[in-house]
């Protein structure tokens, strides 16, 4: 008896085996396109869309690249590196003459330069750009947009979005430090005592948490402001205080669909206003970060607040692109407003860093890419047979041959979403996709079974299924720890997760009575 189960633990191991390594073998054929990147045009555009390391990646994948001459020169990448890593440099009629994909930062200025069934990957803004969709419709063209990434855990490797309000979070607090007339860390020194600055934060989202960390690193004191309660924790977690909104002594959640906050009532903006002002004759610098998707941004500091702030106070307003969050705010400037308050309206900050920027959104989309090549199944395919029922690719999907596929279906990342969702079906006339179940991992679940009640069996002592279990058990705490966490706040908090992880494994590590490592740390 004992026999007979040695022998079907060994065949449960050697059957398992042999489906991975079928599995790993096993390496399907995508299409190979031609990725052009023209360089930018938008006035102060310093980014690139390419940088040497992300084309190198999509030339191992066997594509073909073409870079307009100059294109990555403001951002630090000279025509030589492209070339060294396999691309071709040409001039702008060849880059569009002879792309399958075109891959850009800013939306196109208009599509007279595309041509017909070509594809198109940058921000796009279908919502502010409706000429623009019109004309990518009229020449047949498949277009994906880097902000219309859906923020769920896997597709954090493409969320440009985060990318870029990360830095430009970074770069609102230096900014802020470079025109505020004192320290931001507070001194004590033979000539008399340096008061710490004290910083607002107004939206404690990628950005927010970006200018949060950073000005609490540079020594100042921070406060932050989020509706959404499930960022309370995260602020803390940087070293800031947290300002809640109370009505009827009660604190309101403005959580909403997709990790953003919802509109408030009436009742909770007066409220809201009402701490702005009181904090604004406190602190003196603000950051404001607050935005709608597809609408202007909310106007949440007046101009009585503005009045009420201390002489030399900062207003840096991340907002202004789409009108400010400052009623005094002038897009692309900087106002001096009566000498007292100096308001930041730059619209382009992630660009006035532009080799970190240009970095960190050529990894994002020439990941993009290789994901959305890697659903098309045909090997002789195009980018319109690309994978539909996959969230990441309908989600980022504007136009499909010229066919409009924008706003796409909702997608639920929390059960807390999914009455709103079900409000909304009706209306969108979208309907739930039926889940299908993968052959290959159904057939792994059942082999895992089968090995565990074997393994279980053929054990060797009680202790060591005791441990066996204990890891089990840590395994599945620490995935719910994680999972946990919102998924909007992935990007910015990938550093709380990682630690979170670190120290489950190290508590595992514990359990096993030292005898992987010393027990003094």
């Amino acid at each position: 008896m004992l026999s007979f189960h040695r022998q079907a633990t060994r065949q449960l191991l050697l059957s398992a085996r042999t489906c991975f390594s079928s599995k790993g073998d096993k390496k399907p054929s995508h299409p190979k396109f031609v990725f052009g990147v023209p360089k930018e045009t938008f006035p102060h555009e310093n980014r690139v869309a390419a940088t040497p390391e992300s084309i190198k990646n999509l030339v191992k994948d066997g594509h073909q690249v073409l870079v307009e001459t100059g294109a990555g020169q403001k951002a630090n990448f000279a025509d030589n590196v492209y070339q060294e890593v396999g691309a071709k440099v040409v001039d702008s009629k060849s880059i569009y003459d002879q792309s399958d994909v075109i891959l850009k930062i800013r939306p196109p200025e208009n599509t007279k330069a595309l041509k017909e069934n070509q594809t198109l990957t940058s921000f796009i803004y279908p919502a502010q750009n409706k000429e623009l969709l019109n004309q990518l419709q009229e020449k047949k063209i498949t277009t994906f947009a880097m902000e219309c990434v859906p923020r769920i855990t896997r597709a954090q490797t493409y969320d440009a979005l985060s990318s870029m309000a990360n830095i430009a979070g970074y770069k609102a607090v230096v900014l802020a430090a470079n025109e505020f007339g004192r320290f931001f860390a507070g001194q004590m020194t033979a000539a008399g005592k340096v008061p710490p600055a004290k910083v607002m934060v107004i939206g404690a989202g990628v950005a927010g948490l970006s200018a949060i960390v950073t000005a609490k690193n540079m020594g100042a004191i921070v406060r932050a402001f989020d509706t959404r309660l499930a960022t309370k924790e995260q602020v803390k977690s940087c070293g800031a205080e947290f300002l809640e909104v109370k009505i009827n002594g009660e604190v309101v959640d403005g959580a909403g669909i997709g990790g953003y906050a919802k509109e408030m009532g009436k009742e909770y903006l007066e409220a809201e206003l009402a701490l702005f002002l009181k904090q604004a004759k406190e602190v003196d610098i603000i950051i404001t970060t607050a935005l709608i998707p597809g609408r202007p941004a909310p106007k949440l500091l007046s101009k009585e607040l503005v009045e009420n702030m201390k002489q030399g106070s900062i207003i840096v307003d991340l907002a202004a692109e789409t009108g400010g969050n400052c009623e005094l705010c002038k897009p692309g400037e900087l106002y001096n407003h009566e000498g007292k308050v100096k308001i930041i309206g730059y619209t382009d900050l992630p660009s006035r860093l532009p080799t970190q920027s240009s970095t960190l959104y050529a990894n994002n989309i020439g990941k993009l890419m290789q994901y959305i090549v890697g659903t098309i199944k045909d090997p002789n395919g195009n980018m319109t047979q690309v994978d539909l029922n996959d969230d990441v690719v309908r989600q980022s999907l504007v136009t499909l041959n010229g066919e409009l596929k924008w706003p796409p279906p909702p997608i639920i990342t929390s059960k807390s979403e999914l009455q709103q969702a079900d409000t909304t079906k009706a209306a969108t006339g979208h309907k739930k996709q039926e889940v299908k179940v993968d052959p290959y991992k159904q057939a792994w679940k059942n082999h895992l079974q089968w090995l565990m009640m074997a393994l279980g069996y053929q054990s060797p002592n009680m202790e060591f299924l005791k441990m066996l279990n204990t890891f089990a058990l840590a395994g599945i705490v620490g995935y719910q720890v994680v999972w946990g966490v919102t998924p909007a706040l992935h990007s910015p908090l990938m550093s709380v997760t990682n630690a979170v992880s670190g120290i489950i494994i190290v508590g595992g590590m514990e359990l096993m009575d030292g005898r992987v490592f010393t027990r003094i740390l």
